[in-house]
């Protein structure tokens, strides 16, 4: 299997068996196109909805954020009913670390969604466990989880200074990175990190470090992208928390341990518009579809809620998306922002097992390791979170030409 490298020995054989790794129970029907139920329950919620909806007066300018995650873990079975995570900016976060039995069912993979302070911004982030770690007994998941549970924290209970000075992505990823290292029950792991601050009046930060990452899409297109940080293939930066003994060895017999830092990290600043679509995924999105396909994905669900219209001037985004983005009651949670993170998943997760096409982690197995005759996708943990942007007191809508 094929497992991110967490020693830096890049000597050390990269690729063992890798088309011998059992296939994970997949349920058939994932997409969008062979699950038609899922848009036409989201379609009667919409029409329901509309005729609730009564028109808002907030100030103009005023962003809000509607956040879902879903996830797979590596040979389990997915359930879109159950793997899932609904957010709710009013909703208490818990602010100690959780017991391994209240994580979700995500795998190595990781994720956090929390409101900043007493604001309408969100945070938000994916962290992947570094898997190499398990070579030396250690559980990949606590690094990963414990540093999401951190940050969380950190963001819902972030009050401005003096100076009005906000939360930034790089600051919340130092702070989380920190607490970790505090903690005396994480002695080693690591972790990539995808973390993302959206601020009320529509500016998005990003502070990307290693191979997990984001898309953005703005009125059916790919607007701008992250791109993955690596020191060699399948080694992506990572924080790290290295024992001393490893150290010592290292430094006895040779070689160098790999631990980069929240400086390390790519940090990019976005204007964000009402309709936006903000995607944050871990590596087991990136290896098996292709920015194009997430965006194919969103646009067929998009358009066929009556999200985004098409017309013959170019995409027409609906002045009101409060019906699409909430969800009608507690019995019926499905939204906007959970559909499209459970197609996501759902696309990834059947992609991985499929032996005939070749997905983006293919095609550099066959650019760097053209011998290995790899093709199909690559079974990972799956994680993603999916933001849809909404601008308050919008006077009309946004159109694109094409």
């Amino acid at each position: 299997m094929l497992s991110k490298i967490h020693n830096g020995l890049l000597s050390r054989p990269l690729i063992t068996s890798i088309q011998s790794q059992p296939r994970p129970l997949v349920p058939s029907s994932t997409l969008l196109r062979q699950r038609p139920n899922l848009a036409r329950t989201l379609s009667v919620q919409t029409v329901l909805q509309s005729q609730e909806t009564h028109s808002k007066t907030e100030t103009p300018r005023n962003f809000t954020y509607h956040a879902a995650a879903a996830f797979s873990a590596k040979y389990k079975r997915f359930n879109p009913t159950n793997d899932v995570f609904h957010f709710n900016p009013y909703n208490r976060i818990q602010t100690q670390k959780r017991p391994k039995s209240k994580r979700p069912a995500s795998g190595q993979d990781a994720f956090f969604i929390s409101r900043v302070g007493d604001t309408n911004a969100i945070a938000f982030g994916i962290a992947d466990g570094v898997g190499g770690w398990e070579d030396s007994g250690v559980d990949p998941a606590d690094f990963s989880h414990s540093f999401c549970d951190y940050m969380a924290s950190v963001a819902y209970e972030h009050r401005s200074d003096a100076t009005g000075a906000s939360l930034t992505a790089r600051y919340l990823m130092q702070k989380g990175y920190d607490d970790v290292c505090k903690d005396g029950s994480i002695h080693a792991g690591g972790s990539t990190a995808s973390i993302g601050i959206a601020s009320e009046d529509g500016k998005l930060e990003v502070a990307n470090l290693g191979d997990s990452g984001f898309v953005h899409l703005r009125l059916n297109a790919v607007h701008s992208y992250s791109e993955p940080q690596t020191h060699a293939f399948n080694t992506p930066y990572q924080l790290s928390i290295v024992p001393a003994s490893m150290l010592a060895r290292a430094a006895a017999f040779g070689g160098a341990q790999l631990c980069d830092y929240p400086r390390d990290a790519d940090v990019t600043q976005h204007t964000l518009k009402h309709g936006d679509i903000l995607i944050f995924a871990s590596d087991g999105v990136w290896d098996n579809l292709f920015n194009q396909d997430i965006l194919r994905i969103a646009s067929q669900l998009m358009t066929q809620l009556g999200a985004w219209e098409a017309s013959d001037g170019g995409i027409l985004v609906a002045d009101n998306l409060l019906p699409f983005t909430q969800a009608r009651d507690s019995t019926r949670p499905l939204t906007l922002q959970s559909a499209l993170a459970v197609e996501i998943v759902g696309a990834a997760k059947e992609a991985s097992t499929n032996r005939r096409v070749d997905g983006p982690f293919a095609k550099e197995v066959q650019k760097y390791y053209p011998q290995e005759n790899w093709h199909g996708g690559k079974i990972d943990d799956i994680c993603v979170i999916a933001v849809v942007v909404s601008e308050d007191g919008k006077p009309e809508a946004i159109k694109s030409k094409l």
